[in-house]
């Protein structure tokens, strides 16, 4: 991928994860950073209702996630715009947004010994290289969530049209039938993922951007940028 880190001013993001920016020279420049919210609120809701209205979604709540320290939301941004947002959520006492339409499912993953983490308003402007943007943010919440937090699995409800691209190019099943989902007011079904699965295919695949593969795993970053990722935060590996 071809990625350099930059150090930035601190913003107000939970656990660690605020003083870290990325930028890729391999097509474009750009920055992946944690959400502020004094910065980035009016940005990230007009994105995400902006993407999810095109594909006949209603969101409710597109603020940007800062009030749970177990929520953390980023942002892709250029000089000019944010055109990439995802939001992680950890599991804990409250639960996951999951929980809401799949209390069964999950806890049944639960019972396994599953540590939950999921992924919610994904938003990408596919006018930027989406493949190359999305592998970045996910690998980042992947780094969070996994090598920092230790979520051993993630689950992510979709609508059940777009649930194809999450089964071909990440690995997702789905473990839950389609219900509706209040939140975008559009029918939802619930996939899973074991992130050992992400392990693997980070080691195999990650920074090669291989031609034809079917996969977003080569627009991750490399074993050793993602080591030099959680050197920059502190963190062990």
């Amino acid at each position: 991928m071809n990625t350099t880190l930059h150090a930035v001013a601190p913003s107000p993001c939970p656990n660690d994860f605020d003083s870290i920016a990325f930028a890729s020279s391999r097509t474009s420049t750009y920055t992946v950073e944690c959400a502020d919210p004094h910065r980035h609120d009016r940005a990230v809701r007009l994105l995400i209702e902006r993407m999810y209205s095109w594909r006949g979604l209603a969101p409710v709540d597109a603020d940007v996630a800062t009030a749970r320290p177990d929520r953390i939301t980023l942002v892709a941004s250029d000089e000019s715009a944010i055109f990439g947002t995802v939001t992680l959520g950890l599991d804990g006492r409250e639960g996951i947004l999951a929980d809401a339409l799949y209390p069964e499912e999950l806890a049944r993953l639960r019972r396994r010994g599953a540590r939950l983490c999921e992924l919610t308003r994904l938003a990408m402007d596919t006018h930027h290289n989406a493949r190359e943007v999305l592998g970045a943010l996910l690998h980042l919440v992947y780094i969070h969530g996994r090598l920092i937090h230790g979520a051993s699995d993630v689950v992510i409800e979709v609508h059940p049209r777009h649930a194809g691209f999450y089964r071909r190019m990440l690995g997702f099943s789905p473990i839950g039938d389609e219900r509706v989902c209040q939140r975008v007011n559009a029918p939802a079904v619930l996939l899973h993922l074991d992130l050992r699965h992400v392990d693997e295919q980070i080691a195999l695949h990650g920074g090669t951007s291989k031609p034809g593969l079917r996969s977003l795993y080569p627009y991750f970053f490399s074993p050793e940028e993602q080591d030099e990722i959680l050197r920059e935060l502190g963190a062990p590996h």
